[in-house]
C-alpha cells in the first residue's frame, strides 16, 4: 500500500498548502491503517484516502489558527514540479496561484472544490469521502464558487525562458518604462518572511510601487546573487540563492506578456523541502 504515498501526500497538500504538515498527515494516517483489522476493509485506497482527505481537514482548521496571527502575509509552501521527486504525483500539485486564491474557502470547501474540481470526483463520491450527504456536497460546492468569483489566474509554466531574462535585465538595468511593459496594470505583489526573514508585511499593489519595489529590491539585495529559472507549481519561478542555497522564490502568474502576480517566498520552514532537491 505504500506505492499511494505520492497520490496521498498530494490530497494532503492540496488541501494544506504545506508539504510538510502534509508528509505527517500521511504518516499518521498510514499509523491508522496498521492498527484496525484491513482484512475487514474492502477497498484499502479508498480507506486511505478518505483517512488522509479527513485529517487534513481537521489539520487546516487547526492550521487557521495560526495563520490568523501570522506575522504578515501567509502563502502556501513551493513545490517545485519540473523536479523529479517521488514524494508527490506532481501532474497533480495545483497551480500556485489557485493554492493561494483556495485560501479564502473554509477546510471543507477546499476539500470538496478540490476533489470535485481537480480531481473529478461526483457528489457521491464526495460526500462518502468526507461523510456528509449530496445535498451538502453540493451546497458546499455552491458556497465554495461564490467565495472565489472568479477562476484563478492561469498557470502557465510555458513561458519563454526569455522573457523571465528579458525581466531581470530589465530590473538590473534600472529601465523603468521598459520594466513596466512587462508588468500587468493591476499588478499585485505578495511576501512571506513568517516572521523569520525579511519580508514586506503588506500587498503591494499597483504598476508604480511594483515597479519601485522591485527595482530597489535588486539594487539593496540581489546586484551580485546567484539567480535561477525554474518551475514553482506549474508556473514560472525565479531562485535566489544565498550561501549556496535557496533564500528566496519568486512565482509569476503571467497573462499575456505582462506580469499579473507574484509570490515572494522567503520563510525558510517552508523553503525546506526545496533546498534538498535544488
Amino acid at each position: 500500500m505504500d506505492i499511494l504515498r505520492p497520490l496521498l501526500t498530494t490530497y494532503a497538500y492540496n488541501i494544506m498548502g504545506s508539504l510538510e504538515d502534509a508528509k505527517d498527515i500521511v504518516q499518521d494516517a498510514y499509523l491508522k491503517f496498521m492498527q484496525i483489522d484491513t482484512e475487514r476493509i474492502g477497498n484499502k485506497k479508498a480507506y486511505l484516502v478518505r483517512t488522509v482527505i479527513n485529517l487534513a481537514i481537521n489539520q487546516k482548521n487547526r492550521q487557521q489558527k495560526l495563520i490568523d496571527s501570522y506575522p504578515g502575509e501567509w502563502l502556501p509552501e513551493p513545490v517545485a514540479t519540473e523536479s523529479a521527486d517521488s514524494i508527490l504525483n506532481t501532474k497533480d500539485v495545483l497551480s500556485y496561484s489557485l493554492l493561494v486564491l483556495l485560501e479564502k474557502l473554509n477546510p471543507k470547501e477546499r476539500a470538496v472544490f478540490i476533489l470535485k474540481e481537480a480531481f473529478d470526483y461526483d457528489h457521491e463520491e464526495i460526500a462518502q469521502v468526507l461523510e456528509l450527504t449530496v445535498e451538502n456536497s453540493r451546497k458546499l460546492l455552491s458556497r465554495a464558487k461564490s467565495k472565489l468569483r472568479e477562476p484563478a489566474p492561469p498557470a502557465d509554466s510555458i513561458v519563454p525562458a526569455a522573457f523571465l531574462s528579458k525581466y531581470l535585465e530589465v530590473i538590473r538595468n534600472g529601465d523603468t518604462p521598459q520594466l513596466e511593459k512587462l508588468l500587468h496594470k493591476d499588478i499585485v505583489v505578495v511576501s512571506d518572511g513568517g516572521g523569520k526573514a525579511v519580508a514586506f508585511r503588506n500587498v503591494i499593489s499597483g504598476l508604480e510601487n511594483v515597479s519601485k519595489l522591485l527595482q530597489g529590491l535588486m539594487h539593496k539585495y540581489y546586484e551580485n546573487t546567484r539567480i535561477e529559472q525554474g518551475v514553482i507549481n506549474h508556473q514560472p519561478a525565479l531562485f535566489f540563492y544565498e550561501n549556496g542555497e535557496v533564500a528566496t522564490v519568486q512565482v509569476f502568474v503571467i497573462e499575456g506578456d505582462k506580469i499579473l502576480n507574484a509570490y515572494f517566498m522567503r520563510n525558510p520552514d517552508k523553503l525546506k523541502t526545496l533546498q534538498e532537491i535544488l
